[in-house]
């Protein structure tokens, strides 16, 4: 398990907007991410070096999005202003281990582009990550599909990730493994949450030193 890419819930502004400000911050130029149809959502991507990504994403005004676990967080975390919604786990391996660990279903997700890439996935704990915030969800990344890190053009990369929260909560919740354990390159700064746990802020190395947002 390594980390795949945080996400952001778009502000009143709207997913362009929010993706615009947060490029313009770290040097790099969004790309259209397109709709997800099964969670009434879409998402604009700043592709990252390391195979990361940033996710910026904003929820439709569609009866997918009431229903679907994900479409809830993201508006939820809109509604209150946007900002960090949380991180994300990818498994390389077999994800059936955390449908037995979480004991759920994992779902599939995809989304289409106009060039007609078809971006695919299954992802599983979204519902610890909305009554835990500071709880990644996990993804794993379907047979042929693309990484939407491929298109990144910089060396900008993820430096640390400051969480509210508590460390030894997250290492139960990824099954005994350390968050340091799930990258090589980035630093976990947990804090004591003052109100809601979860994602505070994420540092970048950029060509011009290093940025939070």
């Amino acid at each position: 398990m390594r980390v795949d890419h945080v996400s952001y819930a778009a502000d009143q502004s709207g997913v362009k907007t929010t993706a615009e400000r947060l490029g313009e911050a770290l040097g790099v130029t969004p790309v259209d991410g397109g709709i997800h149809p099964r969670f009434g959502t879409r998402n604009m991507i700043l592709p990252l070096a390391h195979e990361r990504y940033v996710e910026i994403v904003e929820v439709l005004d569609h009866p997918s999005s009431d229903k679907a676990p994900f479409g809830q967080v993201v508006r939820a975390r809109s509604e209150a202003g946007g900002g960090w919604m949380g991180w994300v786990i990818r498994v390389d391996e077999e994800i059936e281990a955390v449908e037995e660990r979480l004991d759920r279903k994992a779902v599939e997700g995809n989304r289409r582009l106009s060039d007609g890439r078809e971006f695919r996935w299954k992802q599983i704990g979204i519902k610890g990550t909305l009554a835990d915030p500071q709880l990644p969800f996990f993804v794993k990344w379907g047979e042929g599909s693309p990484h939407p890190s491929e298109e990144a053009s910089t060396e900008v990369t993820i430096s640390s990730l400051m969480i509210a929260g508590d460390q030894a909560r997250v290492t139960d919740w990824l099954g005994g493994l350390p968050p340091e354990e799930t990258s090589s390159v980035i630093t976990f700064d947990f804090v004591a949450p003052h109100g809601t746990p979860g994602l505070m802020s994420v540092t970048f190395n950029t060509p011009g030193g290093p940025v939070t947002l």
